[in-house]
């Protein structure tokens, strides 16, 4: 999120240079040469995307995923490469030629002869010998799958009708656009449910697959997987091919708005039936007061492991004896911890090996000799990779500044396949060569964009402990300016954090990128404030009903403690955010005692008695908002909204939001530049009607950067 120092004639010069080279060619690799050692939004468009890895059953190949996007087009591809497992003779094995067409999810069969991908929506196979591709599926679109052990079956996700909540439409009314909306969820994330995924179980006889498949959830009006962002991670076969483990929240209407208590359930393909391994025989859900939090109520109060929460991801161990999955303990909190519970299917035992992680599970994989389970998570602001064996003994494998993800193990259980990125690289793939004692060995596979990374001056990171309004530390990023000159102060900016409970990691991203604000001589403090999780739970759980309090005097103190080094300019602050980070600054507005002289706002929460009616996942205000405003009268998080401090604000300020944002409704950010604007204050709104809670189209990402660094140039850089 950067432009250069010289300002924003210097950027739209550079861009139209930048943008002339990276986006007249085919959407691939872009062996660019930048004009500047800056970094620019053309420049972070340029960067190739590592998606997902698949590797060979002999473990001597790896195949995965790479995006490149085009921005005069306005699109992306994705493309398949393979490589050798120590990283040599890379190479793309994508088919086709036609540059509108991706092909994703690659999984190696036929005795990794071939490798199968879906493309267009339909399930391919493409001969490693002599690079023909066939079509494996004709129909309906295919958005994932998963090829039984035995390579006999194979598990398709694909759409069906839903009239749960919105009724069918009128047969003689073809072009009616008017939706008939009879319960909750009918909008999800970006769109209205008028369809929901459902996983089918088709015969594969090695050459195509069959033309009919079963539904495993055949007439149950429930999504498999999760919406909105649930994939084939929420399904497994069993090692003998004969049952499927999948993960169901088995609700509708309110009952499902108000609970996140997804279950995992079996089913077995020979006989048909389905079993819940998360409740008893007999199970009766107790009746809940729909609009309080379910915290204080029966099922989160019962005495027996019920598994009420979140319940996700199982992957049975390579003997078959155990599956293990990702839990919640508590119903309705989204942001409890997800611990790694193993139950033995034979004695119905179950067990849960992370407690002595104090922080959550992001992604698992089963050692070989199913007595050991390595899992990814974070804790201290990195996110890492470790390893827990039955007993519940964990033990970390890496150390260092980043942050892990995408977690697989090698055959012969020697070496993890893994993701690594930081605060200044983006993806690439690694293997980890595990140690008998101490730290795995660390080898990098792919350097994907080093060719622009090196033409790159990247800022400092450092990390900075902070000490609290109640005398805790605190652990902040600081991230300087690209030619960083101690002798200079730099307008500085405070990031405020969403989630509200993710953590400020090594994380990198396409958007909020640290070291795009750096390359535009701008000083970024990013504090693990209260409410984010890899600190233990009292810190994680602090926020809960109270945005107003501990969290935005964190906030405050980060800024603060920054201000107190000569290079920093105090006279010219800013003050950052999405999301529950946009709430933060909204809240900020009206409380900052003139620290700040600009504030952005992106798709954040304006009015908190609003946001309670307009967001599609109730369990989400019950529990962190209390319940509804009309029983929550003495709740901080209603009484302290954001809107209530109007009459204070005095400070510039830009509002964006997404138009196609159902979390957090495009009116809040309206709203809040509306009241600027009424007040006198300068106010921008940089509204998106085709995006979502995020910006994910090349060119309204490359908007979204100029508009962000010319309003705090404007206002930060007098």
């Amino acid at each position: 999120m950067n432009i250069l120092k010289t300002g924003i004639m210097a950027l739209a010069m550079t861009a139209s240079v930048e943008a002339a080279a990276q986006t007249a060619a085919p959407i691939r690799k872009n062996e660019i040469k930048l004009t500047s050692d800056r970094m620019t939004p053309e420049a972070l468009w340029a960067m190739g995307r590592i998606g997902s890895t698949a590797v060979s059953s002999d473990g001597k190949q790896i195949a995965y995923t790479v995006s490149y996007y085009n921005v005069e087009q306005n699109r992306s591809r994705t493309r398949i490469f393979l490589m050798n497992a120590d990283g040599s003779n890379k190479h793309e094995v994508s088919h086709n030629t036609d540059e509108n067409v991706s092909e994703t999810d690659p999984t190696f069969i036929k005795g990794d002869s071939e490798l199968a991908f879906l493309s267009g929506g339909q399930l391919w196979s493409i001969c490693l010998a002599n690079g023909k591709a066939r079509q494996l599926t004709h129909g309906e679109d295919t958005e994932g799958y998963l090829f039984s052990p035995d390579e006999k079956h194979v598990i398709l996700i694909r759409q069906i009708p839903s009239t749960t909540s919105i009724a069918a439409q009128e047969a003689d009314l073809p072009k009616a656009t008017g939706l008939v909306i009879n319960d909750m969820n009918f909008k999800h994330w970006d769109q209205y449910v008028q369809t929901i995924p459902h996983p089918f179980l088709y015969d594969f006889d090695g050459d195509r697959v069959s033309a009919k498949g079963k539904d495993l959830l055949e007439g149950e009006p429930y999504e498999c997987p999760g919406l909105p962002f649930g994939g084939t991670e929420q399904l497994c076969w069993s090692p003998d091919s004969k049952q499927v483990a999948y993960t169901c929240r088995k609700k509708t209407g309110v009952d499902y708005a108000i609970s996140t208590d997804t279950d995992i359930y079996l089913y077995n393909i020979e006989s048909g039936q389905t079993r819940n391994l998360c409740k008893p025989q007999g199970y009766v859900e107790p009746k809940a007061d729909t609009t309080l939090s379910l915290e204080h109520q029966a099922k989160n109060q019962s005495a027996t492991d019920i598994n009420a929460g979140y319940d996700q991801d199982p992957l049975f161990s390579p003997d078959g004896r155990y599956i293990a999955w990702k839990s919640m303990e508590r119903d309705g909190y989204e942001s409890d911890r997800l611990r790694l519970c193993v139950l033995d299917l034979a004695s119905g035992q179950k067990t849960y090996t992370t407690e002595s992680f104090e922080s959550g599970v992001d992604e698992f994989a089963w050692a070989p000799d199913s007595k050991t389970l390595y899992f990814i998570g974070v804790w201290h602001a990195r996110t890492h990779v470790y390893s827990t064996n039955l007993q519940g003994e964990v033990k970390p494998l890496t150390t260092g500044d980043y942050d892990y993800a995408g977690l697989s193990v090698m055959p012969g259980g020697k070496q993890l396949l893994v993701k690594r990125h930081s605060i200044s690289a983006p993806d690439d793939i690694y293997a980890l060569t595990l140690q008998k004692k101490g730290m795995a060995k660390i080898n990098r596979l792919t350097t994907e964009n080093e060719h622009i990374l090196s033409q790159l001056a990247l800022g400092k990171v450092e990390e900075r402990m902070v000490t609290t309004t109640d005398g805790k530390q605190m652990l902040c990023w600081v991230i300087y300016p690209s030619h960083f000159d101690p002798t200079k102060k730099y307008p500085t900016l405070l990031f405020c954090e969403g989630g509200p409970q993710s953590p400020v990691s090594q994380f990198w991203s396409y958007r909020w990128n640290f070291q795009i604000m750096a390359a535009n001589d701008y000083i970024i403090i990013a504090p693990n404030r209260r409410g984010l999780p890899g600190f233990g739970m009292e810190w994680l759980e602090q926020i809960s009903g109270d945005y107003s309090g501990q969290c935005m005097k964190d906030y405050l103190s980060a800024i603060d403690d920054i201000c107190r080094e000569p290079y920093v300019d105090k006279e010219h602050l800013g003050c950052v955010g999405a999301s529950f980070g946009g709430y933060s600054v909204y809240w900020l507005a009206g409380n900052h005692d003139k620290r700040f002289k600009a504030f952005i706002a992106h798709d954040g929460i304006f009015n908190t008695h609003q946001q309670y009616f307009e967001t599609e996942e109730m369990w989400f205000p019950n529990w962190d908002l209390g319940g509804t405003p009309s029983r929550m009268t003495d709740s901080k998080v209603f009484l302290e909204s954001p809107h209530l401090y109007v009459d204070r604000w005095d400070t510039p300020i830009l509002c964006i939001h997404g138009e196609k944002d159902y979390r957090i409704l495009h009116s809040q950010g309206q709203s809040a530049f509306s009241a600027a604007r009424m007040r006198g204050i300068p106010a921008q709104l940089l509204l998106y009607p085709d995006e979502n809670h995020w910006v994910l189209r090349p060119q309204n990402g490359i908007l979204w950067q100029r508009t962000f660094f010319r309003w705090l140039d404007k206002w930060l850089k007098k």
